[in-house]
């Protein structure tokens, strides 16, 4: 009984990639986008999923710092005054998470294009160059894989790790993506 079931209604596996295969075409039909972007503009994208985050939850970030503020300086508020305010804390933390989830899942194709981008570019390449920021500069001053020539960063494909030469050789399978959008 149980195999007749499970040929009409599929197991759970296959019900569960049914249920991921449009998520794993939209990653599919984004890439096709990413791959003409420069190294920066691809490199700029991290920056923007950022703001995008951020915008989204910027009403309930500030109404939490508001509150905190006022909680901070009044130190003779009344204790319920208090409690009503931490719970005023507590929903919209928990509003501000449902908040990022949302946007989190509306950014997750694109993200993992440029995630998937970047592997193949570190992989085809030697070195990928990018305009430098500060932020590589710091890098490099401690990292040997990474080089500043001129204002350009030199990202190796190569690093140590553990005391072995290590090359990055993968650019990731449709297989791997539905692994991230699981674990997601």
């Amino acid at each position: 009984m149980v195999k007749f079931l499970e040929k009409i209604l599929g197991n759970k596996s296959d019900r569960d990639l049914k249920a991921i295969k449009p998520l794993l075409n939209k990653v599919l039909e984004s890439y096709g986008h990413i791959k003409d972007l420069s190294n920066d503009e691809l490199r700029n994208k991290t920056a923007e999923f950022k703001t995008k985050i951020q915008g989204y939850i910027a009403d309930e970030e500030s109404q939490i710092l508001e509150i905190k503020e006022n909680l901070n300086n009044s130190l003779d508020m009344d204790v319920e005054e208090k409690e009503r305010l931490w719970k005023k804390v507590d929903d919209l933390d928990k509003l501000r998470y449902e908040k990022t989830q949302e946007i989190l899942n509306e950014i997750l194709p694109e993200a993992f294009s440029v995630m998937k981008e970047t592997a193949r570019r570190f992989k085809e390449n030697e070195v990928v160059e990018v305009v430098a920021s500060e932020f590589d500069r710091n890098l490099a001053s401690v990292t040997d894989s990474i080089k500043i020539v001129g204002n350009k960063a030199h990202y190796k494909n190569e690093w140590m790790a553990g005391g072995n030469l290590i090359r990055w050789d993968m650019v990731h399978y449709d297989v791997q993506l539905i692994g991230g959008i699981v674990l997601h």
